[in-house]
């Protein structure tokens, strides 16, 4: 097991069902383990525990899992699964349906945000801010004072 894996706390006898759900959604994923109360998987190499731990503990925005994406395709697929019974939210969040955050990112969003022209930059952050599912070609047009 890696040194540092991320433990998450679910309701009563979620982390499995959880684990299921997320390992149908990612390509290179598998559960690995199931007791009863901790479920091992890995998500395109990462390795996480997902516990039935009770209704005691909900997840926050405080922490999220930032999910890198090349195209706009991937953004469209991985939006559509993880926030399926889920809450969108604003500049590419949105939350489960077990309440975990998510970051559903494009790779070129920080390359459009850090552009040297601090002009471009702002035309991009503001069309960002103004998505929830981040859309590429609105960026790149926003980007290009278009």
């Amino acid at each position: 097991m890696p040194k540092i894996t991320p433990f998450l706390w679910y309701d009563n006898n979620q982390a499995e069902e959880a684990a299921n759900f997320y390992v149908s959604i990612f390509k290179n994923s598998r559960v690995i383990d199931v007791t009863p109360m901790v479920v091992t998987f890995e998500l395109e190499g990462q390795m996480f525990l997902a516990l039935n731990g009770g209704p005691e503990y909900k997840f926050t925005e405080a922490i999220s899992l930032y999910t890198s994406c090349e195209t706009q395709d991937e953004v469209d697929e991985l939006w559509a699964k993880l926030s399926e019974g889920g809450q969108e939210d604003r500049c590419g969040w949105l939350k489960d349906r077990y309440g975990l955050s998510w970051q559903v990112i494009p790779t070129v969003l920080s390359e459009l945000l850090n552009d040297p022209d601090p002009v471009k930059a702002q035309r991009a952050t503001q069309a960002m801010l103004g998505m929830n599912k981040i859309d590429i070609q609105g960026l790149r047009d926003a980007h290009a004072g278009k």
